[in-house]
């Protein structure tokens, strides 16, 4: 049984893993090419329109957010199927996450998805948008982690001005107040 610390590691050297160029066998050192299922991945490096996308992950707890970010053609986002073809994408990283972690630590990644996926698209210009989507996902084997997300922060909140009132004096005044009345 692999320690949280342990889990949160190879999960972000993973990540780490799928640096821009970690597609090509000719820049690792292992000489094994390791394809994250990104856009940039595909056609020549050289030739080809130079495609802007990446991923990154952050912890939350017991939960796993894998974030994708792209620079998208608004031609790209008219068309039917876009929602579809992001959330493969969030997919192909998983996929990607879950197989490097296997190569790195040995072990297996257990990632179950809590929710649904968010999807912004903003205009960048007349011919580019700026996308980004994340989608969460609890993580298997994290049991000694407090979940960050539980109760509403107004109970939070309010729990804690309790707490903070019940430190003070009950109606009590000081020794040194000499003023008259209450």
């Amino acid at each position: 049984m692999a320690t949280v610390y342990e889990i949160i590691q190879g999960i972000s050297q993973a990540a780490a893993n799928a640096y821009d160029g970690a597609h090509d066998e000719s820049t690792q050192a292992d000489g094994k090419a390791r394809k994250a299922g990104l856009r940039r991945e595909e056609g020549h490096l050289i030739n080809d329109r130079r495609v802007m996308d990446g991923f990154g992950v952050t912890f939350h707890g017991p939960i796993l957010r894998v974030k994708y970010q792209a620079e998208i053609r608004i031609k790209e986002v008219q068309d039917k199927g876009f929602e579809d073809d992001i959330v493969r994408q969030l997919k192909e990283i998983v996929k990607f996450l879950k197989k490097e972690y296997k190569n790195i630590t040995g072990n297996t990644l257990t990632l179950t998805k809590e929710g649904d996926h968010h999807i912004l698209v903003q205009r960048i210009s007349n011919y580019r948008t700026d996308c980004q989507a994340h989608c969460d996902y609890r993580i298997g084997g994290l049991t000694d982690v407090i979940d960050v997300n539980k109760g509403s922060e107004e109970d939070r909140l309010k729990d804690a001005i309790k707490d903070w009132l019940a430190l003070g004096p009950k109606n009590k005044r000081p020794k040194n107040d000499t003023r008259k009345g209450k």
